[in-house]
């Protein structure tokens, strides 16, 4: 997918540099600490569950990169999780640091919700209570709060956002 400013796409076995590069950045995932990965062997299997995940689906996370750039900024796509008993479309976003405050994680969210609207799941964003910035690019994609699906997250409470 393109937008604007951005390439968005599957993500294949050399883009586990870039996963390791961004998910052990104490900043990067500081409201998700267990998101964090300590070395190339779980940035490989991180890597390769996204592209299973492809592979099963036609779906899945997308690698970020600018248009105009081959580095990889971060991530953002939707998969498959279950919640309170329900197959629903997870959606999820991270960058790196310096990718902040451009309006980045935004339009890759924008490109992705909309993307994923053809898909026969509900899809939410679990946000966690602090990360207001990460609230914001989910209301801002037309997410409202789902206070009756808030559950207790592996980092402690996930606040969850749907889709109506």
């Amino acid at each position: 997918m393109l937008t604007a400013r951005l390439w968005l796409r599957r993500p294949v076995p050399s883009d586990a540099d870039a996963i390791l590069r961004i998910h052990r950045d104490p900043l990067a995932c500081e409201h998700n600490p267990g998101d964090m990965i300590g070395g190339r062997a779980e940035a490989v299997a991180r890597c390769n569950a996204w592209i299973g995940h492809w592979e099963r689906h036609g779906f899945g996370y997308h690698v970020l990169r600018r248009r105009e750039s081959e580095h990889v900024i971060g991530f953002c796509g939707v998969k498959l999780v279950r919640l309170h008993d329900t197959t629903m479309l997870n959606l999820f976003y991270r960058l790196e640091p310096a990718a902040w405050g451009a309006g980045l994680a935004g339009e890759a969210v924008a490109a992705v919700v909309g993307a994923a609207r053809g898909l026969p799941y509900p899809l939410i964003a679990r946000v966690r209570p602090g990360n207001v910035a990460s609230a914001r690019v989910a209301a801002r994609a037309g997410l409202l709060r789902a206070v009756d699906l808030d559950v207790a997250g592996e980092d402690g409470p996930d606040w969850v956002w749907a889709l109506p």
